[in-house]
């Protein structure tokens, strides 16, 4: 079986799933596309050699009978209402980060998901499909290191466009860190502060940027993100689980190690897309094989409404300067693992 794909959004991760799904992946067709910009959208495909419908209406991508699941990249503000209408069609929906732009539009999706009764939502959060993560979550549940004490993580950005403000460095960084370290931790967050160090000249006015993060979990895990998203020397991802009886750490990307120039260095990656590409590819196949099973068990709605409110309580952190408790209803059974 193909399971036949309507992709919500044509700009730039659209694509790459677009690609992906069409030219890497098993399992899937993209047969329908829409985007606000039609001609764009058309002249997508033809640079990546492909034929589908093409709409105006996200809408009509949803409803129509040629398609068996849909894929939300589209515009943030319009993830909700395309998630909301996926599930009124009763289909299997991708909806890229964030899954609504506030926690109670995140609500809004996990009840009417179940309502509807059935996962039929997968967010894309791609950080545990990732090889290196998937390895140190191994070490944890193994018991390798004994119980987790701390985390110590860094999100680093060589820059930042100028529309770039200081909030964002909570809903478009640290939200991969909120979901993920959930998932490590198995373990949800109770509390949190912001913290400002000295500000960075390649700044502006509306960035308060790097930041440090601090969270307190319900089992007393103590965690701190360091998040730097003008740090001019590359994407750089950190995590260090400090435990019981050891120290675990995300391995470094694959790289060559050079003796040049009386230098030994070893080349650090500029692009997130480069340093999560086979998380990406892992992700959409396993999204594809459970849609077409019937069985969604990646990120769910209830992940993206989690992330939402630690992040809500994160942005009140930033403003107040004072720690803020994070509280989040008891997981539905409906979400049991």
């Amino acid at each position: 079986m193909t399971l036949r794909l309507g992709v919500i959004g044509t700009g730039a991760i659209g694509q790459e799933h677009i690609r992906r799904c069409s030219k890497v992946l098993q399992g899937a067709k993209v047969v329908a596309v829409s985007d606000i910009n039609v001609d764009g959208a058309r002249a997508a495909l033809k640079r990546l050699g492909l034929e589908a419908e093409v709409y105006a209406d996200g809408h009509d991508v949803v409803t129509s009978g040629e398609v068996d699941a849909v894929l939300v990249t589209s515009w943030d503000p319009t993830h909700e209402e395309f998630t909301l209408a996926a599930i009124a069609a009763g289909k299997p929906v991708f909806c890229e980060k964030p899954l609504a732009m506030s926690a109670e539009g995140c609500r809004r999706i996990v009840d009417a998901e179940i309502k509807f009764g059935k996962r039929l939502v997968q967010v894309g959060f791609m950080r545990p499909y990732d090889a290196g993560y998937v390895a140190l979550k191994k070490v944890i549940t193994d018991g390798e290191i004994g119980q987790p004490l701390m985390l110590h993580c860094a999100h680093r950005n060589p820059t930042v466009p100028e529309n770039y403000t200081t909030d964002m460095a909570i809903t478009n960084t640290l939200i991969h860190e909120l979901d993920v370290l959930r998932w490590l931790t198995e373990d949800d967050y109770r509390s949190v502060q912001v913290v400002f160090p000295r500000t960075t000249a390649k700044s502006h006015a509306r960035l308060k940027d790097p930041q440090i993060v601090l969270f307190e979990t319900q089992k007393g895990i103590r965690i701190d993100v360091e998040i730097f998203v003008n740090c001019a020397y590359g994407y750089d991802i950190q995590c260090e689980v400090v435990g019981e009886e050891g120290i675990a750490k995300l391995p470094e990307p694959q790289a060559v190690l050079m003796r040049k120039e009386a230098k030994l260095s070893e080349a650090i990656l500029t692009d997130w897309k480069d340093r999560f590409i086979d998380a990406y590819d892992v992700e959409l196949q396993a999204f594809i094989n459970d849609a077409t099973a019937g069985q969604l068990k990646g990120p769910s709605a209830w992940d993206g409404y989690a992330a939402s409110v630690a992040a809500d309580a994160c942005i009140k952190a930033q403003n107040s300067g004072a720690i803020e408790p994070i509280s989040l209803p008891t997981r539905p059974a409906f979400y049991a693992k």
